[in-house]
């Protein structure tokens, strides 16, 4: 999902704007796509315990609104709410990005019953995308042309990109359980959101793969290995041993060996959560039932294929499998990551398997984890050698269980966004001048997210930045 690299030319000046050293970054205001009370009543809630003249106090105030700010189209259509969300400098839906982009607004919204609205809006959204081709990762605000229509696969005029990613399907329900156990709200399980389920659960049996392929394939014609696929389309061959094909990881590389195992772990996540909300709220039995099964195969498959032993690390969980007890010993930046499991809530940050795995990842013996003069942390191969995402950064410190990891994370966050304002795709682990992405609503949310949940649980921490 690269958009090019963007340079950090233009970069402001920061002189005293009256009382401020930190001139404000944010559209103006009739500019700005929503305005969520709650969202602007928390930004000032930071800044009045930061200081008004606090850079971290500053970044949050342009980097958590960010997404609402410039990326949102809400809207009511028959009658239910509906919004589509771009990611950034691209102009598309991701059903992974635009639920990661809102889903730190959902504890906010049972006191502002327009952000209510908006995040309905995108469940709304995202079931729709789902009726159109639950195979694809990105989608159009309507039929339109993409720049991949001309991919050796089976494109629609709605589809932006059609990568099969398993976590593409996982985020839209992690998204609906959140927001119906923060609100109470149950108006966007209707029969459509039941329909899509049933789809997920269809799409997740078919890469399985237990009997023939499936029907997806995937073919692009390209200079870029990662952006291909090997095996005429349908990946390197594996072992139906109960886990699910992904074709595609979140970065929209494709997958080595085609069981993304963090993947997994989050679809065993989705698929309970979607149990509980059959089981309580839309009261569908077969649909539980369905569920619960799958959730129960892939999960006790994960237990037998998805634990390797690492020369330095001992037994740990690999970023991919084939089931064939091959495995890659990696991690990548992006969400579901080694790195990110227990902020997904697939793994408990205490366990001892995870602590392992994440001692592997953040450690030299991962090989893309970068350390330089500006930082360290996970990259990915989508940008290549030597960037360091702060998406990753940012995911360390959430998925931390010491003061030391949220304080020297927040700090390096602090140092690197090349005095824009903003978090970035990625930057140059010796220069965070050279970064991908000026405009990145999931990786600057995301910050807002980790600022503010500092906040809640340990406030003191912030100072210390």
């Amino acid at each position: 999902m690269m958009a090019g690299v963007a340079l950090s030319a233009g970069i402001p000046s920061f002189v005293t704007a009256g009382t401020r050293r930190w001139p404000s970054a944010r559209p103006p205001v009739r500019k700005r796509k929503f305005r969520s009370k709650a969202v602007e009543e928390t930004i000032r809630e930071i800044e009045s315990f930061l200081g008004s003249d606090n850079e971290l106090a500053w970044l949050f105030s342009n980097c958590f609104p960010n997404t609402l700010d410039t990326t949102v189209t809400f809207s009511e259509k028959e009658g239910r709410p509906d919004t589509f969300v771009i990611t950034g400098d691209i102009h598309a839906m991701w059903l992974r990005d635009s639920s990661a982009q809102v889903w730190p607004y959902v504890p906010l919204a049972p006191r502002d019953p327009q952000l209510k609205a908006l995040i309905a809006g995108v469940i709304n959204r995202q079931v729709k995308c789902i009726h159109i081709d639950p195979y694809a990762n990105a989608f159009n605000d309507g039929p339109g042309q993409s720049e991949w229509m001309n991919d050796l696969t089976d494109m629609k005029p709605e589809l932006h990109e059609r990568k099969w990613e398993i976590d593409s399907l996982c985020y839209p329900v992690r998204l609906a359980h959140g927001y119906w156990k923060t609100t109470g709200d149950t108006s966007v399980f209707d029969a459509s959101w039941s329909s899509a389920m049933r789809l997920i659960i269809k799409t997740f049996r078919e890469q399985q793969r237990k009997d023939n392929p499936g029907p997806y394939k995937f073919q692009r014609v390209t200079g870029w290995q990662t952006d291909t696929v090997a095996g005429a389309g349908y990946g390197n061959p594996i072992n139906p041993v109960g886990l699910i094909v992904s074709i595609f990881r979140p970065s929209d590389d494709a997958t080595i060996w085609p069981f993304l195992i963090p993947s997994n772990y989050f679809a065993v996540s989705a698929l309970r959560k979607m149990g509980e909300i059959a089981a309580d709220v839309t009261r569908d039995e077969a649909l539980l039932a369905d569920a619960t099964a799958l959730a129960g195969e892939v999960n006790d498959a994960l237990a037998k294929y998805a634990r390797a032993v690492h020369p330095v690390h001992g037994e740990i969980i690999p970023y991919e499998t084939d089931g064939y007890f091959n495995y890659n010993f990696m991690d990548d930046a992006n969400v579901p990551s080694l790195l990110s499991m227990p902020y997904l809530g697939t793994i408990d940050r205490s366990d001892p398997l995870y602590l392992r795995t994440r001692k592997f990842v953040l450690s030299k013996s991962n090989p893309y984890y970068f350390s330089g003069i500006s930082g360290h942390g996970v990259g990915s191969p989508h940008t290549g050698r030597d960037r360091i995402w702060p998406i990753a950064i940012i995911m360390k410190a959430l998925t931390a269980s010491n003061d030391h990891d949220i304080i020297t994370s927040l700090r390096m966050l602090k140092n690197t966004h090349a005095a824009t304002g903003f978090m970035h795709e990625s930057f140059m682990k010796d220069d965070p001048s050279k970064f991908t992405r000026k405009w990145f609503a999931w990786a600057n949310t995301l910050f807002g997210e980790l600022v503010l949940q500092t906040y809640k649980t340990q406030p003191e921490l912030l100072k210390e930045v």
